[in-house]
This record gives C-alpha cells, structure tokens and sequence, in this order.
C-alpha cells in the first residue's frame, strides 16, 4: 500500500510541477516517454545498410535496431543498467557478453552498438570485440552533460564511463566517486519524458549530437581508457605502437 502511495504522490507532484511551470504550454502535445533511438539516430547518421547485409543489435535492450538481423544483450531481466524491459521479436536472440562474443572473425557485415559501452567492465577489450566481429559498425554512448542533467549519476551500478569522440577515436573517462551522486532535482528528466511540449525537451531533440556521441566506423576505430585517478590504462596506440 504504501508503494502505491509513494508512486501516487510523485505522479501528482510531476504533474503539478508540469503546470506551475511557465515554461509548458499545457495545450500543446509534446513527445513524451521516448520509444525508440533509430528516429532521431537517422538524422544524422547514413547507416548505407544493404537488405543482404548481417547486421547484429549487441545490448540491444529496449529499443531493438530496425535493421538489424540478429539482437544480443547480456541481461534478459531486470537490471539496473537498463530502465526498461527487454524486447525480443522474431529476429535470432543470443544472450552474451560483449567482452567475449560467440561469433566468428567478421561475421557481422555491420554491428550497431548503442548506449551500452558506457556500462561496461572493461572498454577497451569490448572496443577489441566490437573490431574482431564486425566489418563496420556504429557506437554510440550518452554524453557527461546527458547524465548530470537526467541525474543518472544518482543511480547505483549504473554508467561506469563517460565519453568522448575525436575524428575516429573512442575517449573513455572513469566517473569519479565523488561525481556518482544524486544531483537533487530530477526535473529535467521528466520535462524531457513530458507529454507537453516545453523548452528542455526541444533542446534535446533538435540537438542531439550534444547529448550522445555518434560514430560510425569501417575496419577499426582507435580507443583510449582513462581511469578515475587520471592514469591512461588502455589505448588501442599504445598497441599498435
């Protein structure tokens, strides 16, 4: 009774918030609760997916790649990496982990990657896999400024890396203890998750490319690992070199 209770009186807080705020235009319709990444990932992205090509989905969770052929994710539960439930359709499931994947030498003509290298244990043998298993591919992962408006620094065995993208290298940047806490407020998550139109929520879908890291890469793609105490731990350099 009492979960109802607390569900209740946070409902009805973030509705009265939604109509205190000037800043809301209650007569206008906004986009609400966000259902996929493929529609505003379009935008900026060509994918130059072919109808023949193996395209695998690796982590793909909730919002399952259109294109894809296959789909793949470590968790088939509950999980505090991932908000909502698992999709699964018609399309061959295999549940494994990306640092070791089943799949042959460049199996995969394209493997689409998104919002989950941020998670993981170890970046660098993941970007390593990622390489082994597909010709080309795309990766995506949410941007530091993406995580401390939506607060999801608060939230407990969650994002491990923050990152960043210069030309065809993959930036991975250990979240602090001290940054991992709850910000106070997490108003900006629901006026983005808001069925009303209102500024923050605009903000995000018409830019985009400010909250997540895009990339597309063909063959390999460079990565350097940063841990918390600033100390450079892994680079696909350092390797070549």
């Amino acid at each position: 009774m009492m979960i109802y209770l607390k569900k209740f009186k946070n409902k009805l807080k973030i509705f009265i918030q939604d109509l205190l705020h000037l800043d809301i235009n209650i007569l206008v319709n906004g986009k609400g609760i966000e259902r996929d990444r493929y529609s505003y990932q379009k935008q900026y992205i060509n994918f130059a997916i072919s109808t023949d090509d193996k395209v695998l989905d690796i982590g793909s969770g909730g919002y399952p790649f259109p294109l894809a052929t296959h789909l793949a994710d470590f968790y088939e539960g509950d999980t505090t990496h991932r908000y909502e439930i698992l999709k699964r359709d018609d399309r061959p499931f295999i549940n494994c982990n990306i640092e070791q994947t089943p799949f042959a030498d460049k199996e995969f003509d394209f493997v689409y990657y998104s919002h989950v290298l941020e998670h993981v244990e170890d970046p660098a043998r993941a970007c390593q896999e990622l390489m082994r298993i597909g010709k080309r591919g795309y990766v995506e992962t949410p941007s530091k400024i993406s995580d401390v408006m939506f607060n999801f620094t608060k939230i407990p065995n969650h994002h491990k890396w923050h990152t960043h993208i210069f030309n065809n290298t993959l930036i991975f940047l250990e979240w602090k203890d001290r940054e991992k806490r709850d910000l106070g407020t997490d108003y900006f998550f629901h006026q983005f998750h808001s069925q009303w139109k209102n500024p923050f929520q605009d903000l995000v879908h018409e830019n985009r490319d400010l909250f997540v890291s895009m990339m597309l890469w063909e063959n390999k793609f460079d990565y350097i690992v940063i841990n918390k105490e600033g100390e450079i731990i892994n680079s696909s350099k350092a390797i070549r070199a």
